[in-house]
């Protein structure tokens, strides 16, 4: 019976691990052109990706600009910090960054004007991510 018992709780743990960590995937949609909508989208992945859950966030319109080298959205209190700063954080702590696959073209631009580290977002693999059991998807 304690054998058993033992058995049920370790399967119980890792059932509760694994959920866990099923839940700890973030999807950002970010598309606004509000400077304070992008902050705060960055403000949250940040502090998900410090409670180490998994960010990935894709920009599209507006936010697209976002991940171009050229582009220096204004400063935001009380840090006096831009969105474009906090996403570089954010990059540099292992989120996944993306501009959506309509973005380059319809922007005018090429993949060389994107900040380093950003990359196109496939459809498909963006769709598989976000239909993965237990990823808790933003938009903003």
């Amino acid at each position: 019976m304690k054998h058993t018992t033992r058995i049920l709780a370790t399967v119980l743990t890792l059932s509760l691990s694994g959920l866990a960590q099923a839940q700890s995937e973030t999807f950002f949609n970010v598309t606004s052109a509000d400077n304070q909508a992008q902050g705060m989208a960055m403000v949250l992945a940040t502090q998900m990706i410090e409670q180490k859950a998994a960010v990935r966030i894709l920009l599209c319109g507006p936010a697209g600009q976002l991940a171009l080298k050229s582009y220096e959205p204004a400063m935001l209190k009380p840090r006096n910090v831009s969105p474009k700063q906090m996403l570089a954080g954010l990059m540099k702590s292992g989120a996944t960054v993306e501009v959506c696959a309509l973005f380059l073209p319809n922007a005018e631009r090429t993949p060389a004007d994107l900040t380093d580290g950003v990359t196109v977002g496939k459809p498909p693999e963006v769709a598989a991510y976000m239909l993965k059991s237990g990823v808790r998807a933003f938009g903003f």
